[in-house]
């Protein structure tokens, strides 16, 4: 039971370490926050898509190609070949725009985070001076998180994103190669 009671104690530790810091971010945190749930729930759904969706979609176009070959043959199954080639291309590539969307978003949001940090460090200035290095370093705090979190996020967010984009070529090829006319 100390064990489980230890365990809770450091959970909660941890949830008041995650809301500081999102705090000393100021809002531009959260909205990174928010853009990063959005943003890793793409990136889920489609890995989820590669795995379990899309090989069921490429098993009913490989078995309708091999009946295309039996029935007939002739110069409009290489159309159809390139159809279903650009299907694939949409179902893989073409939801990838929102998350490259996000990706570039990241960083930009940084810099607005910096640029609130820095007007609440020359509103310290413009109330006390340069009398107050406190309050001069919760602005120059405030400034550096959001940024420090935008670059984070895009660098993360960029090597998610050439996955996927490596994994969609792939399974394209993987499906050009099934759908040969010999």
């Amino acid at each position: 039971m100390t064990d489980l009671f230890a365990l809770w104690l450091r959970v909660t530790d941890s949830a008041y370490a995650l809301l500081d810091f999102m705090s000393a971010g100021g809002v531009v945190m959260w909205a990174l926050a928010g853009l990063c749930v959005v943003f890793w729930t793409l990136v889920l759904e489609r890995f989820w898509f590669m795995r379990k969706v899309f090989p069921v979609w490429v098993d009913e176009r490989r078995k309708a190609w091999q009946q295309l070959l039996q029935d007939d043959s002739g110069t409009w199954q290489r159309a159809v070949r390139s159809a279903w080639l650009a299907q694939a291309r949409q179902h893989l590539v073409g939801p990838l725009r929102l998350s490259k969307t996000l990706v570039a978003m990241y960083p930009l949001l940084g810099l607005l985070g910096t640029v609130s940090g820095m007007v609440a460090v020359f509103d310290v200035l413009a109330m006390s001076g340069t009398g107050n290095p406190r309050g001069m370093a919760a602005g120059v705090w405030q400034a550096t998180l959001p940024t420090m979190a935008g670059m984070v996020l895009a660098i993360t967010g960029l090597f998610s994103l050439a996955r996927l984009e490596r994994n969609a070529r792939q399974a394209i090829e993987r499906l050009a190669d099934q759908l040969r006319h010999d």
